[in-house]
C-alpha cells in the first residue's frame, strides 16, 4: 500500500514538474495572461509542496521504525554492566579517583574530571558513552520481564537527571578555584554535590541493569 502510494506521489511530482517546464508562447503583456501565469505558478508550487510533505509523512515513520526496531546486542548490554561496575569503583575510591597529584611528589589537588569520564561524557570509547541510545532499544527485547518495564522507564529518567546534574556539578568544580571568590573550598563543595548525583546515577543504573538481564 505504501509503495503504490509512493509511486503515485512520484508520478504526481513528475507531472507537476513537467507542467511547470512546458515551453510557453511568447508573453502577451496583459493582465489576464499575467494572472493565469500567476495561478499556474501557484498551483505548481503548491502541488510540489503537497507531494513532498505527503511522501515524508509516509516514509518517515516507517524508516525510523525500521532503524529503531532492533533490541540491544549482547555487547551493548555488556556496556551497561561494565559502566555500572565502573561507577561502583568510582564511589568506592572517590577521593583517590578525584585527586590529581603532580609528578615527583608535587602538590595534589581535587579534580572532578574523573566523574565525567566514568559517566561516559569524555570519550567515545567510554562504556557509558551515549548509553541512552541503548536504553531506547530495550523496549524491543522479546524476553524482558513486562512487570519491570515501569521501573525501567522510571530509572532511565532518574539516570538522565542524575547524569546531567553530576556533569554540571563536576564541570563547575573544575573551575571553582579560578572563579571570583572561589578556591579549594568551592572545588570541594561542588565535587561533593557531584558525588551525591553519582550515587543516584548508580542506583538508577542498577535498576536498569536488573531489567535488561532479567527474563520474563
Amino acid at each position: 500500500m505504501v509503495n503504490s502510494s509512493i509511486l503515485l506521489l512520484a508520478a504526481m511530482a513528475s507531472g507537476a514538474t513537467a507542467f511547470s517546464t512546458v515551453p510557453s508562447t511568447p508573453a502577451v503583456h496583459s493582465s489576464s495572461t499575467a494572472l493565469q501565469a500567476s495561478r499556474r505558478d501557484f498551483f505548481t508550487r503548491t502541488a510540489g509542496i503537497a507531494v513532498a510533505t505527503t511522501a515524508a509523512t509516509l516514509l518517515g515513520p516507517a524508516a525510523s521504525y525500521a532503524a529503531a526496531g532492533d533490541p540491544p546486542t549482547k555487547e551493548e548490554i555488556e556496556r551497561i554492566k561494565i559502566g555500572y561496575e565502573n561507577i561502583q569503583y568510582l564511589l568506592d575510591n572517590w577521593e583517590k579517583e578525584t585527586t590529581v597529584c603532580r609528578e615527583n611528589g608535587g602538590e595534589c589537588k581535587r579534580d572532578a574530571n574523573a566523574v565525567r569520564r566514568y559517566l561516559g561524557l569524555r570519550s567515545t570509547t567510554d562504556p557509558l558513552f551515549q548509553i541512552e541510545k541503548v536504553f531506547a532499544k530495550v523496549r524491543f527485547m522479546d524476553d524482558i520481564d513486562p512487570e519491570k518495564l515501569d521501573a525501567f522507564f522510571e530509572a532511565t529518567e532518574d539516570w538522565n537527571s542524575a547524569m546531567s546534574m553530576s556533569n554540571s556539578m563536576a564541570f563547575i568544580s573544575q573551575f571553582g578555584e579560578y572563579n571570583p571568590g572561589g578556591g579549594k573550598d568551592e572545588v570541594l563543595k561542588y565535587l561533593n554535590e557531584a558525588q551525591k548525583q553519582v550515587v543516584l546515577a548508580e542506583k538508577s543504573l542498577k535498576v536498569i541493569l536488573d531489567c535488561v538481564t532479567s527474563t520474563a
